[in-house]
């Protein structure tokens, strides 16, 4: 992929600008030497009105813990490394629109961008299912970014969401899923009649069709919802976030997948970054360039505080008394069978969801991954 300098990697260049702004600053008649050469290396900020700052509102996902805080700090470096061109000025989960309203927030120039879980859009836009993990699906990081990539993946997903008036500038690597319970979950069996939140999706009807009463809620009220007993479990992020928001408080249990494969139904939680397509338009060529990339780095400090975080969280689950159980690789099986006919389900639903789903279906079927083999599909297609 070809790949410009963001402005941090410019160093050099720029402290050769500014020695030749101080030479011209002490030479006589040197104002306008001086004017120029800070137009052309991006002297910091100073509040003229030449160069006013754009402000884009950015509101994400998160409600608190790690991905809150990281997000934040993120936000508010980018003033700086932009020179004062573009501030992001950064909102929490539901601070102005609801969870599941940010992509008519943005439409409608309520915020200027967004920060969101992409699965949450499944239900009013069916290929979003498949910007983001779903059950037994591409399981890894590297495979998503092998789709997203060198499939087309990125691609495509600007093209979906351009439909909607918004540029989807990149995917947000975040981690896996986890499933907190009032009751164990050892087993397949175990999900019959749970009162489950899931996200949607291809996610809900696996569970559903597992046996479970599936519902659906925006992570701000899942602590609420285990609280009173509305429901007898939840899948919701991490150990680390779901720590920070107590978790541990209301529930007694985890459930996860096999060793190796921390969540069968979301191990790679994908999120994005979105920007209305005005603003996006309005802005120039460097700044565009500048948040593509600058979306790949956050991705990767997002993705590694996470990790960092989670793995320190699981000694304090213990220390409250949880258990962590874990599914088996027949588990795994069990669901594969149930999954697949919900692949292909939801690939039919419109053109872009078939798309998506067949670049992604020809990385699970190559011997590189092997998650899926001819046999397994024989019974379905793709109407493309």
């Amino acid at each position: 992929m070809k790949r410009t300098r963001p402005y941090r990697e410019s160093v050099e260049g720029v402290i050769e600008g500014r020695r030749a702004f101080l030479k011209a600053a002490a030479t006589v008649g040197g104002t306008a030497a001086v004017l120029g050469s800070a137009a052309q290396i991006g002297m910091p900020y100073i509040g003229t009105a030449k160069g006013a700052t754009t402000v884009w509102k950015v509101q994400t996902s998160w409600p608190a813990g790690v991905g809150l805080t990281t997000f934040k700090n993120w936000a508010n470096s980018i003033k700086e490394k932009t020179g004062g061109e573009l501030e992001l000025k950064p909102f929490a989960a539901k601070e102005i629109v609801g969870d599941f309203e940010l992509i008519d927030g943005v439409k409608n120039g309520v915020l200027e961008a967004m920060n969101s879980f992409t699965l949450y859009w499944a239900g009013k836009l069916p290929a979003a299912a498949f910007l983001t993990s779903y059950t037994l699906g591409l399981r890894y990081p590297h495979e998503w970014d092998i789709f997203f990539y060198s499939k087309d993946g990125l691609k495509m997903a600007r093209e979906i969401f351009a439909a909607q008036g918004l540029y989807y500038v990149g995917r947000i690597h975040h981690g896996a899923n986890i499933i907190h319970s009032k009751k164990p979950i050892r087993s397949i069996q175990d999900f019959k009649d749970l009162k489950l939140r899931v996200p949607g999706g291809m996610i809900a009807e696996t569970f559903a069709a597992a046996g479970a009463k599936t519902t659906l809620l925006p992570g701000g009220e899942v602590f609420s919802a285990l609280e009173k007993g509305t429901i007898d479990a939840a899948d919701y992020t991490g150990p680390a976030v779901n720590w920070d928001l107590g978790f541990q408080q209301v529930t007694k249990y985890i459930s996860m997948g096999p060793p190796g494969l921390m969540s069968i139904y979301q191990p790679v939680d994908i999120m994005d970054f979105c920007v209305g397509m005005n603003h996006w338009n309005a802005a120039s060529p460097k700044i565009k360039q500048f948040m593509v990339d600058e979306i790949e780095s956050y991705s990767a400090l997002h993705h590694a505080a996470i990790q960092k975080a989670d793995m320190e969280a699981w000694e304090k689950f213990e220390k409250a008394g949880v258990e962590v159980s874990r599914l088996s690789a027949e588990d795994v099986d069990a669901f594969t069978d149930i999954a697949i006919p919900i692949w292909f389900k939801w690939a039919n639903k419109d053109k872009d969801a078939a798309r998506l789903f067949k670049a992604q279906l020809e990385i699970m079927m190559s011997p590189s991954i092997g998650y899926v083999t001819k046999d397994k599909i024989k019974d379905y297609k793709l109407n493309i």
